[in-house]
């Protein structure tokens, strides 16, 4: 038998069989849906009972795509969709008609500079080297959309660096900002999920001003945290003056809804520098503690 080829498979595999279902004589049977392969008829994908085998796909595809990609970590950044760059912010500034508008206009100029910060953050991140094992660590991971997302896939391109956008199917159509690496680029219908991915790979994450979506992100992972779900990892709150304005967490310890000590699952920062400085220091500190205890 030592000359003898041993074939790796003698089933014809899925795309073979897929390919030979579209060549079948037509007839009345073979024209009725229920004659479709199962992975080929959408109809039946798309039944409300068949909502955990879609749950399944949707997890695994990411998985596979990152995997492939030879992903080992992220560095995950969320922020609001309606952040302009400066340039841009001006401009809207500008076009403000009303008080209320021009209010509104002359906070988002205020805040654009984080678009910059994200940039250059992300920038900072990408020129990592690959490990021994040929695996990236601290791809940048963001939403997909615009704005502060943009500016994350964008500081990635500038240093000719791959980066990931997960985007998400909404009634009001969000497109992939044109900095997400295309082949990185995956499409969620479950917001659940898409959390979830997240999170699996976030090594640290980085959390600039947002609204709903942002809020909703950033709160699953410090409860994550606090609970034990997930052993920490860096939390990075951009613009401490927003973020104290918006939610008052000292009040939270006050009511004795939250201990005292959560509040350290997450810090403020200000700049690239400092963002990244702080994201070096927690895993220095990190290894030493697991040297000590070795």
């Amino acid at each position: 038998m030592t000359d003898t080829r041993i074939p790796s498979r003698v089933f014809a595999n899925a795309s073979q069989d897929a390919e030979t279902a579209r060549e079948i004589v037509s007839t009345p049977q073979t024209q009725h849906p229920h004659y479709r392969l199962a992975f080929q008829d959408m109809d039946f994908l798309l039944r409300e009972d068949l909502r955990p085998v879609r749950f399944q796909l949707e997890l695994l595809k990411t998985e596979l795509v990152l995997e492939e990609a030879k992903i080992a970590s992220t560095f995950v950044f969320y922020g609001s969709a309606r952040i302009p760059e400066p340039a841009k912010a001006q401009a809207l500034l500008e076009l403000a008609s009303d008080e209320k508008s021009k209010k509104i206009a002359e906070r988002l100029v205020e805040k654009s500079k984080y678009y910059d910060v994200a940039r250059e953050l992300a920038a900072k991140v990408s020129v990592l080297p690959r490990d021994e094992r040929g695996w990236r660590q601290f791809v940048v991971c963001s939403g997909g959309g615009p704005s502060i997302m943009e500016a994350a896939n964008r500081g990635a391109t500038d240093v000719g660096a791959e980066s990931i956008g997960l985007n998400i199917v909404l009634p009001h159509e969000q497109a992939p900002n044109p900095y997400v690496t295309p082949s990185l680029s995956v499409q969620f219908h479950y917001f659940a999920l898409r959390k979830m991915h997240f999170l699996l790979h976030a090594r640290a994450l980085a959390a600039f001003p947002g609204g709903f979506g942002t809020f909703d992100e950033l709160f699953e992972l410090l409860t994550l945290i606090q609970t034990g779900k997930i052993q920490p990892i860096p939390v990075l709150l951009f613009g401490r003056q927003f973020w104290e304005r918006v939610v008052n967490f000292d009040a939270l310890v006050e009511e004795g809804v939250v201990s005292e000590k959560d509040l350290s699952i997450f810090r403020y920062v200000e700049t690239a520098d400092e963002a990244w400085a702080a994201v070096q220091s927690f895993y220095r500190e990190r290894a030493a503690a697991e040297a000590a205890e070795a």
